[in-house]
């Protein structure tokens, strides 16, 4: 794998760091803030609609810039937005931060993925892909639990600091490591990389990416009152078992993306099929704290083990003309999902159903998903990006 590759997992680490290290202090944030947690919990689904809403537009606006200058811009955002947030003197201003740097998030890893496949063999594009997010993963490895630990002693504002500084080494391993020549776009007409919206099966697509992983944000969302308050966990146990959450999903997201080099509808269907299972099962899985660490590892795992085939399958649908856009889509597809995810789940909390009816709302969310996914694979397919005669022998 190029060494490119690695560069960009570093700039997903940074990025991914932040968009996880809210779940680690939901608590903190609510008391210090005077909000209710299910309403600091909207601070993950404000995260979630800005992705959505900044991903499709920052693409096309962008379109013409060389991708190095992009990815660096776009970190001094994630960079500034961060700092904004450890400022913050209430809870609408923590939201309009957290906004400001979720702008950042969907272009990156859209535009990043495709710049991944075009580095790589036809037959290693859903490896690359995986590689990339690894950075993801990593970050829910070690970004999200040192975030908690560190809040727990220091106050999370001490913890979003931390993730400024993340930025800034991303910053310098991007600068160092993306090449100039390998940053420069391939241009598509505006009008012809459009045309994609119109296309039903890419929208269909983005539906299993959007219902598919919303299940995962219902439950994950409120993973922290879940051990803390049903499990009764103490704070260095639930610090290790979201450290053990981020295990799982660097296992699931290569595993995800070796079952999709090797067929991704068959690793679309059987992953959120898997992940539909362990959401229902999330019910009975938050008695004792050994329980809960094993099945929070198996979560992570089957959660990201559906990102590559959802990916590789916009992909698919997309062509080689809406490649840059799609791509952009289903990473604000994959963010409303989170948003809708912490927002049934925090519903169902409010409604007084409790902490572990949000396994059962998971799951009929993922339910969908995995309806959404059995209905595409009866749709053709446009085609991979890159797949012409001349792109292809590129990537070879």
């Amino acid at each position: 794998m190029p060494l490119s590759l690695l560069a960009l997992a570093a700039g997903a680490f940074g990025i991914g760091t932040t968009e996880f290290i809210i779940m680690g202090l939901l608590s903190q944030v609510a008391g210090d803030l005077q909000v209710s947690i299910p309403t600091a919990g909207t601070l993950i689904s404000g995260y979630a609609f800005g992705v959505a809403v900044g991903a499709p537009v920052l693409t096309l606006l962008t379109r013409h810039w060389p991708r190095k200058r992009l990815l660096l811009a776009l970190m001094l955002i994630f960079i500034a937005g961060n700092a904004a947030a450890a400022l913050a003197p209430g809870y609408g201003w923590l939201m309009a931060a957290r906004v400001l740097t979720s702008l950042t998030h969907g272009t990156f890893f859209g535009v990043g993925a495709v710049v991944a496949t075009g580095l790589v063999a036809p037959e290693r594009r859903a490896s690359a892909i995986a590689l990339m997010f690894s950075g993801l993963t990593l970050a829910t490895l070690l970004g999200v639990p040192a975030g908690a630990w560190i809040g727990q002693h220091h106050g999370w504002r001490m913890a979003f600091w931390a993730v400024v500084a993340v930025g800034a080494v991303a910053f310098a391993i991007l600068a160092a490591f993306v090449p100039k020549d390998a940053a420069r776009p391939t241009v598509v007409p505006l009008r012809q990389e459009l045309a994609v919206l119109a296309r039903g099966p890419v929208w269909l697509a983005l539906g299993v990416t959007v219902f598919g992983f919303a299940g995962v944000f219902a439950l994950y969302t409120y993973v922290e009152p879940l051990l803390t308050q049903v499990t009764h966990m103490a704070g260095g146990l639930v610090a290790l078992t979201l450290l053990l959450f981020g295990a799982g999903l660097a296992a699931g997201n290569l595993l995800g993306g070796r079952l999709a080099d090797r067929g991704v509808m068959r690793a679309l269907v059987l992953s959120i099929a898997a992940l539909m299972v362990v959401l229902a099962a999330g019910r009975w899985a938050f008695g004792t704290p050994a329980v809960a660490m094993v099945y929070v590892v198996l979560l992570g795992t089957v959660a990201f083990a559906t990102v590559a085939p959802m990916q590789m399958r916009v992909l698919q649908q997309a062509g080689d003309s809406g490649a840059n856009l799609a791509s952009s889509l289903n990473i604000a597809a994959f963010n409303l999902g989170n948003a809708l995810g912490a927002w049934v789940g925090g519903g169902v909390i409010g409604a007084g159903l409790g902490l572990l009816s949000v396994s059962g709302a998971a799951a009929g969310l993922t339910a969908v998903g995995l309806a959404l996914a059995l209905w595409s694979g009866h749709q053709p397919r446009a085609g991979l990006p890159g797949m012409s005669s001349g792109a292809g022998a590129q990537a070879k």
